[in-house]
């Protein structure tokens, strides 16, 4: 998914832009999916791409929405992240390219996955009731 940097600020709030394109980073405990609970689907704030479904929300305590396993693997790429004198595992949108956030290995079963997202790269689609 190609777009300039201009198309992308013109089509991203400031702080989605800022997360999405700039690696940014939001305070735990402020973003508005955190603890969130709805049943859904949790989908990339910049191209939509469906990422990770409620059923493997939990809550790990460190303020930031957290995941144990993406909806599908070839959903989410990962890349060695160096930044700030830490070595970790950075999570990116595989359609978008957009920063999700980072994915360590202190989760809980089934998979041992934590993949801590910032709210601002998310949108939520709530699950449909079957009629």
């Amino acid at each position: 998914m190609k777009r300039t940097e201009e198309e992308w600020k013109k089509e991203l709030t400031p702080e989605e832009y800022r997360i999405l394109r700039e690696k940014g980073t939001e305070a735990p405990f402020t973003g508005k999916y955190y603890n969130h609970k709805e049943e859904g689907t949790y989908t990339c704030a910049g191209c939509g791409t469906p990422l990770f479904g409620s059923e493997s929300k939990y809550e790990s305590g460190t303020g930031w929405p957290s995941f144990y396993k993406p909806i599908g693997e070839d959903k989410v790429e990962s890349w060695e992240d160096r930044s700030y004198g830490m070595n970790r595992t950075e999570v990116l949108c595989s359609k978008c390219g957009g920063h999700l956030g980072h994915v360590f290995d202190d989760g809980p079963r089934p998979t041992g996955k934590r993949y801590c997202i910032n709210s601002g790269a998310l949108k939520f689609k709530k699950k449909q009731e079957k009629e």
